[in-house]
């Protein structure tokens, strides 16, 4: 994954001995000008009288440049001088366009400042000499904001951060006429009645917060916006981080990837002491050659510019999909059923009152057949079946488990400790159909459990499994195991989650007697620095495909906690042989669905579908629901062959 690396001479600015800049400068924001970059940003003075209170004031700098690296000619350009900015000047943007500067910033009229208090301003200049106008932009709540640096279909436009201090944060685009329109507060008024229809998706969940960083860089692949990300905000483990995300060239609403896991967090002293401590956030950016400059404040103290390969960004921000805009929601490859999710617990039933979740799923007898794991007032894992003719609509439901916990291997050992039969994976082989499956006691480490019924029964509902065997070694935990539909050599293949990795095994028989259990070797790993970053293990079963086997698998990010789902390519007479692998998630978890349960921001598949050219994934939300995504099979393949090794 693409990090930007610190500027070596890092602050690039630091206070000064002038008044109004002695305590901090920060959050600068550069704009190119010729043979010039003018820099902006954002200056500290303590112990100011306003009032007769006693404030911290923010105020606007100005420092100029021959190379947007080392900066001179500092002068206070932008302080308080309307009510509507009375207490403050903060964190300008500055764009270019019709032969004049404007900088955007956030205004502040009141002390202490409050949600209604906290407004965008701008103010004009053309030599960054002389202000020639300033204005207050929006009646409403918001802050970071910048215009484009060209009109996009014959209008200007401006992308913004509504409700920062009454949140959800979020970040959106407005379209103007004329510049006037601006600070046109009956224009605001009536582009917020349908602020829905304006918004960029870009918050994960609304545990985090998000602003506008940079305004929007254009690149020959689309708009490239550098955001601030704050991973749990609203607690005293807030994470501050930097992402970027790329917007589609004419519709900036459109979102054409983002980052899966954060460029920079706060690691460097500068960034983990100062004014407030554990603190970068991006500000303004800057394209020299095939560098990409970040320039961001570290710690509320210092201006700071860390770099990047444009291109390897703009590579690792290529998702497949858009996304709309109508809500704060991503789509990656696949596109989530509207009436997810399609099982969800039932009080009435003991087994199944709490918990519905990670479902198995195979097409037989022209139906989706759906074996679920559920978990009741006992907190015992038993295993539910549902039918779909149509692949999203239950037709059928069973009232009691049809897989329960038979062996002591998977029979609980202390009253009310979790256990029992968890996340099945089903494959037919020949006239039976397999299931493997996480066996636990609640004590002992996890294993993988191996179980078979004959199709027919399966098909009538006649649930005649046999005894199932352990396979995994005991005293290691094992789990998301299922077997290739097909022989590889004569042998049978197994893919099962060790430690953190994918690994696989090719056995004989399926006996597993005389203490043989699975072993094999790593398929593949963690990606140390994206999405799946801590633990990868198995979804469904690989699918079968013209390219090869089409392994779909979920990956836990150490950044953020969130399970996500991704995509590899085996190679189909030589599965060991992983040929492609996307590096972002085609399954990210968004819906309210996937994070109101049991495991808040998961999205767990142990089920796929092939029903015509639609690829249906049958998945846990959040722990607690059955849902289901599908996609084209083919747009998939083709994605895969451009990551191919």
């Amino acid at each position: 994954m693409v990090k930007l690396k610190r500027f070596i001479a890092n602050p690039i600015l630091s206070p000064t001995k002038n008044k109004w800049e002695k305590d901090a400068v920060f959050n600068g924001c550069p704009v190119e000008d010729g043979n010039n970059y003018h820099l902006l940003y954002r200056a500290l003075e303590r112990d100011t009288t306003v009032e007769n209170q006693n404030i911290v004031l923010s105020t606007i700098g100005y420092a100029k440049s021959s190379d947007g690296i080392h900066f001179s000619s500092r002068k206070q350009l932008i302080k308080p001088q309307e009510q509507w900015e009375k207490f403050g000047c903060e964190d300008p943007r500055v764009t270019k366009i019709d032969n004049k500067f404007l900088i955007f910033y956030t205004a502040i009229s009141t002390f202490p400042p409050n949600s209604d208090s906290i407004k965008v301003a701008v103010a004009i200049t053309r030599d960054f000499q002389k202000i020639e106008e300033r204005h207050l932009v929006t009646p409403f709540n918001a802050k970071a904001m910048a215009l484009f640096p060209d009109k996009i279909n014959g209008k200007y436009a401006a992308i913004l951060t509504v409700d920062t201090d009454k949140p959800p944060a979020k970040i959106a685009v407005a379209y103007f006429d004329k510049l006037e329109q601006l600070w046109d507060s009956a224009y605001w008024e009536k582009w917020q009645r349908s602020l829905d229809d304006n918004i960029l998706p870009s918050l994960r969940t609304l545990d985090d917060h998000v602003e506008l960083g940079a305004p929007p860089v254009k690149t020959a692949d689309g708009w490239l916006i550098i955001y601030s990300y704050i991973k749990d905000y609203f607690t005293s483990d807030k994470i501050f981080s930097i992402e970027a995300a790329l917007l589609d060239i004419n519709n900036p609403l459109k979102l054409i990837g983002r980052s899966p896991s954060p460029l920079l967090i706060p690691e460097i002293d500068y960034e983990t002491s100062g004014l407030i401590p554990d603190v970068v956030f991006p500000s303004g950016a800057l394209i020299k050659n095939d560098e990409l400059g970040v320039y961001y404040g570290a710690s509320d103290n210092y201006c700071c510019l860390a770099t990047c390969n444009l291109e390897d960004l703009l590579k690792s921000l290529r998702h497949l999909e858009y996304v709309s805009p109508q809500t704060i929601k991503t789509i990656a490859i696949f596109k989530k059923y509207s009436d997810n999710p399609i099982i969800t617990p039932i009080p009435e039933h003991s087994w199944e009152s709490r918990y519905t979740l990670n479902p198995a799923a195979i097409y037989e007898a022209n139906k989706v057949h759906i074996l679920y794991r559920a978990q009741g007032r006992y907190n015992t894992s038993v295993i539910g079946y549902a039918a779909s003719l149509d692949g999203v609509h239950i037709e059928h439901k069973s009232s009691e488990p049809i897989y329960e916990p038979r062996e002591k291997f998977e029979q609980k050992i202390y009253e009310d400790s979790f256990s029992g039969c968890e996340d099945p994976r089903l494959t037919r082989l020949d006239d039976k159909i397999y299931m493997c499956y996480t066996a636990y006691d609640g004590v002992n480490p996890t294993r993988v459990a191996l179980t078979n019924i004959l199709a027919t029964d399966f098909v009538k509902n006649n649930w005649n499994w046999s005894t199932p065997i352990l396979i995994s070694p005991p005293g290691v935990n094992d789990k998301n195991a299922c077997i290739l539909s097909e022989k590889i050599k004569g042998k049978f293949v197994f893919l099962h989650r060790l430690k953190n990795s994918i690994w696989i095994d090719y056995v004989d028989d399926l006996d597993f007697k005389n203490n043989r259990w699975l072993q094999g070797d790593i398929l593949f790993g963690p990606n140390e620095d994206s999405w799946d970053s801590e633990k990868i293990g198995i979804g469904p079963p690989p699918i079968k495909t013209r390219d090869g086997w089409l392994l779909i698998y979920h990956g836990l990010s150490k950044y953020d906690g969130r399970y996500r789902l991704g995509a590899a390519l085996l190679e189909g007479d030589n599965p060991s042989n992983v040929i492609a692998r996307l590096n972002y998630p085609i399954l990210e978890p968004i819906e309210n669905y996937e994070h109101d349960g049991l495991r808040p921001g998961t999205v767990f598949a142990c089920g796929a579908v092939l029903k015509g050219d639609e690829l249906f994934i049958y998945y846990g939300g959040a722990d607690q629901y059955v849902c289901v995504a599908s996609a084209k099979l083919d747009v998939l393949l083709d994605e895969l062959e451009k990551s191919r090794f």
